[in-house]
């Protein structure tokens, strides 16, 4: 017998969800529709819960549940310097990046925010000149034609009504993209261990401006919102994340970080059909020119890898 015969015996003793041919499309999908429809989520549990503390209950939760469990497996505890590092990538990542979503979703349709978080990879471009990787000339067209979609999306009346809410999104992407970049040359935690580490600091530092600005905890939530909640726990920090580590693990980077571009419509698309969002001409042009210009990045980085 073969190897390969012998990896496709224990393949089929293991059932289906050994297979990566069926695994990753369903994780594919986990991540294109559950990270979709986390910005709806937020919305619904908006209508309850203040923003800071709904991030900092989210990630409380996701962090507890996800770093009791690694426990129980053994693994091993971050170190000192890990903790601390885990910590500020948290913090900017879930605190800036997912806490000034959820504030800006007080005012922007749930669809925009999505799109305008897009722009995540542009900034991750321009960041990683910081440490001698400056954008390529081909890559350069592609964050010229990506910042120019941000402009025209702002030009929307979705951005144009709420200007607060239109820079929350832009400090939230650009600090998602600054902590991904920085922390790729840290000691951090390894495998999941990182992401409950870094849901746990977030968490503390989200509760403590949530208390800290006044807000406070609902006393009657809808259930609905509450619902909401616990979706964005459940679905969207522990299993879509986990979908994202086994298709990074599994599959191409390209593949792993496609959902950048299904994420946007998703979200546009759950947005105007269950909470009746109204997406403007100005929206849909900012969206197309915005992922346009992600493609071009993306597509030229890879070519640059390979």
């Amino acid at each position: 017998m073969t190897d390969q015969s012998v990896s496709n015996a224990v393949r089929a003793a293991q059932g289906p969800f050994a297979d990566t041919r069926v695994m990753i499309p369903l994780a594919l999908f986990a991540l294109y529709i559950i990270w979709g429809s986390t910005y709806l989520g937020i919305r619904l549990a908006l209508e309850s819960y203040p923003p800071f503390l709904l991030a900092g209950i989210r990630f409380l939760c996701a962090g507890v549940l996800m770093f009791g469990l690694l426990r129980l497996r053994g693994v091993a505890m971050p170190t000192a310097r890990q903790w601390r590092n885990a910590g500020i990538t948290g913090v900017l990542l879930l605190g800036f990046g997912n806490g000034l979503v959820c504030f800006a979703e007080q005012s922007v349709s749930s669809g925009i925010a999505a799109v305008a978080v897009a722009s995540l990879p542009l900034f991750a471009a321009l960041f990683s000149g910081l440490y001698g990787q400056w954008p390529t000339g081909r890559e350069t067209v592609g964050l010229v034609i990506g910042f120019a979609g941000v402009v025209v999306l702002n030009l929307g009346s979705s951005l144009s009504a709420s200007r607060i809410g239109a820079i929350a999104l832009i400090v939230a992407a650009a600090s998602w993209a600054f902590g991904s970049i920085w922390s790729k040359r840290q000691d951090m935690p390894a495998g999941p261990m990182n992401t409950a580490a870094q849901m746990l600091a977030a968490s503390v530092a989200l509760l403590l401006v949530g208390f800290g600005t006044g807000e406070r905890l609902p006393a009657h939530p809808t259930l609905h919102a509450t619902l909401a909640v616990g979706y964005l726990v459940v679905f969207g920090s522990l299993i879509a994340f986990s979908a994202y580590l086994y298709v990074l693990k599994n599959a191409r980077p390209a593949v792993a970080t496609s959902y950048a571009y299904v994420n946007p419509p998703v979200a546009v698309l759950f947005g105007v059909l269950i909470a009746g969002e109204h997406v403007g001409p100005y929206d849909i042009a900012g969206m197309a020119v915005i992922l346009l210009g992600v493609a071009i990045i993306t597509l030229f980085k890879q070519r640059a890898k390979g």
